[in-house]
């Protein structure tokens, strides 16, 4: 759907040079939700960006469905924008016009005519539960409501990709998973396919199929949301992530180590299997003790993934049978 080859984008005043991206390389299929996460300044906006121009690459190709969108002139890229909707962190809304308006707008430049945009606002108004919101002005809407309005005028000329910059940093918890409760009601039921950049792992943990982690321009790490959380491969991605190994390893067992007599482990349950009683099980079958250490449950998409830090106390033979027990439970073991 969407795939980026060797992109760049340097800007230069004359004075200064900055780097904002380095020869980014990225596949984007259809139909899933991609995020994008980094830190401030990492470049993830000028990233989202480039996909649609509003940011012209430096160096690199961007291609939509095959077309090299960065060889597109006016004309064409205008045509592109129609199947290209944007949502931004601060909404991007007329505040001199109604809620009806603002969702006209797109559909008035593509010469629709009353009665169709008539039509039109008040499916996608009905969509995202504002249609009692038509003449309302986005001074009298929460937060929460205003994304939903940027999200209709942006669903409004039925594009195939739908691109989030930071478009729940602004909201508190509950109105973000509102908001992402919509955006994947979205992808089910129009087959949109979702760019979203945040700084939040809580969103990308939400609602992301895939995640790429981006740091100083450049792409440092792809991954299903599942294996990242199961498997962090840079520093970068295990401290976006609660509770990481690393951190665990220093903040518990470090100080203590001088306390335990028994193995340390760390255990990953990532199929589903994070609220069954293994540990328990193993307990019982086999003559050892358990500690617990630390741990927490993450919930990815439909799917529980947990970490467990056990002590585990006893003959060595029997913890060894024990590691073998839950490896064979589908429990990711780690001797620390």
């Amino acid at each position: 759907m969407i795939k980026i080859e060797n992109l760049s984008k340097i800007y230069d005043d004359g004075t200064n040079t900055i780097k904002a991206l380095k020869n980014i390389n990225l596949e984007i299929k259809k139909g899933e939700i991609f995020g994008i996460i980094g830190l401030s300044g990492a470049g993830k906006s000028t990233l989202i960006r480039c996909i649609n121009r509003l940011e012209e690459p430096t160096e690199g190709k961007i291609f939509i469905d095959g077309n090299d969108v960065t060889s597109l002139k006016k004309k064409d890229l205008r045509k592109l924008r129609k199947n290209i909707g944007m949502i931004f962190q601060h909404f991007n809304l007329f505040s001199q016009k109604t809620v009806y308006k603002n969702i006209a707008f797109p559909l008035e430049l593509e010469g629709f005519n009353k009665n169709e945009i008539e039509e039109r606002i008040k499916v996608l108004l009905d969509y995202v539960g504002l249609e009692d919101k038509i003449d309302a002005y986005p001074s009298q809407l929460s937060g929460g409501q205003k994304q939903r309005v940027a999200i209709a005028r942006a669903l409004a000329n039925n594009p195939k990709i739908l691109l989030s910059d930071e478009g729940t940093s602004a909201l508190d918890p509950k109105t973000t998973k509102s908001i992402l409760d919509l955006l994947r009601r979205i992808r089910y039921e129009f087959g949109l396919t979702i760019v979203l950049i945040t700084h939040q792992m809580e969103v990308i943990k939400e609602v992301c199929d895939r995640v790429a982690i981006i740091e100083d321009g450049s792409i440092i790490e792809i991954n299903t949301v599942e294996q990242l959380f199961k498997n962090p491969k840079t520093k970068t991605a295990m401290e976006f992530i609660i509770k990481l190994k690393s951190d665990i390893t220093e903040e518990v067992i470090k100080p203590n180590k001088n306390e335990f007599r028994g193995t340390i482990v760390r255990l990953g349950y990532s199929k589903g299997n994070a609220k069954e009683p293994v540990v328990s099980n193993m307990i019982k079958e086999y003559d050892v003790q358990a500690n617990i250490l630390a741990g927490d449950i993450n919930r990815i998409l439909s799917k529980n993934i947990g970490h467990l830090i056990l002590e585990l106390q006893g003959d060595d033979d029997e913890i060894s049978k024990a590691i073998r027990y839950l490896e064979s439970n589908d429990v990711d073991v780690e001797v620390m």
